[in-house]
């Protein structure tokens, strides 16, 4: 039987913030690409960071593209280790770095087509940050907001590929929060299906969306210790929204 130690060793050994961490070894030829992957779907909450400091949303997503399309390239060039850590803390001290140097001088001289903007980024910065306190936690709540985001889209995909659609429609709301009486009943009338499967429905809806983030966040780390710091940092920022500011 295989040690857990060994398990745990294939189960991070190609997550995407691994493979950028084997570059100075020669072992990982897909690095630069892994870390394009992480930099397209962290976008927003290194954007939600700038616009915290002040910045207005076209100029955020200028220094966005800019940061994002410089640290990747730098990384292509350099062919150095990153610091050894998890990708979320690896970003904000990057772009810590990059906004306290030359980056006025780097706006409109690093650019990429293949790092456009997603297209409601100022949208959600205004929903989820408007009462963040600081810069960098609009930045951990983005980090987290994101997470779920990419959870719920890969879970909303599956319900689809299975024929669900429908059913996933009516239970999404409760993935965070229980049904007050009397709506199973009624979402049971509209869906023809019997109540105690719709909350055996959503129990296994609930669990692979759990499932399905906790696979996002593990491409942000190499060790089971950091997926765990991960976990505890989502959960964190998660129950820091709920509180009124």
């Amino acid at each position: 039987m295989m040690a857990a130690s060994q398990r745990s060793h294939d189960r991070f050994a190609n997550t995407r913030w691994s493979m950028v961490m084997q570059q100075a070894s020669g072992d990982s030829p897909g690095a630069s690409r892994a870390l394009d992957e992480l930099a397209q779907r962290y976008w927003y909450p290194v954007y939600a960071y700038v616009r915290r400091c002040g910045h207005a949303p076209a100029i955020a997503q200028d220094i966005t593209r800019t940061f994002l399309h410089r640290l990747i390239t730098q990384f292509q060039r350099s062919h150095e280790q990153p610091p050894h850590g998890h990708f979320r803390k690896f970003l904000l001290g990057q772009l810590n770095a990059f906004l306290g140097g030359d980056w006025r001088e780097a706006i409109g001289k690093d650019t990429s087509n293949a790092l456009a903007p997603p297209t409601d980024l100022e949208i959600r910065n205004q929903r989820d940050n408007a009462e963040a306190a600081s810069p960098e936690h609009a930045y951990q709540r983005s980090f987290a907001f994101e997470v779920l985001a990419r959870a719920l889209r890969r879970l909303l995909s599956e319900a689809r590929q299975t024929g669900h659609a429908e059913m996933f429609d009516a239970l999404q709301p409760y993935l965070s929060r229980d049904p007050v009486p009397g709506e199973y009943e009624v979402i049971a009338k509209r869906l023809h299906s019997p109540p105690l499967a719709l909350v055996l429905a959503l129990k296994r809806l609930r669990q692979r969306f759990r499932e399905l983030a906790s696979q996002e966040l593990a491409d942000t780390v190499t060790t089971a210790e950091e997926l765990s710091d991960e976990q505890a940092a989502l959960h964190a920022a998660l129950r820091d929204s709920q509180t009124p500011q």
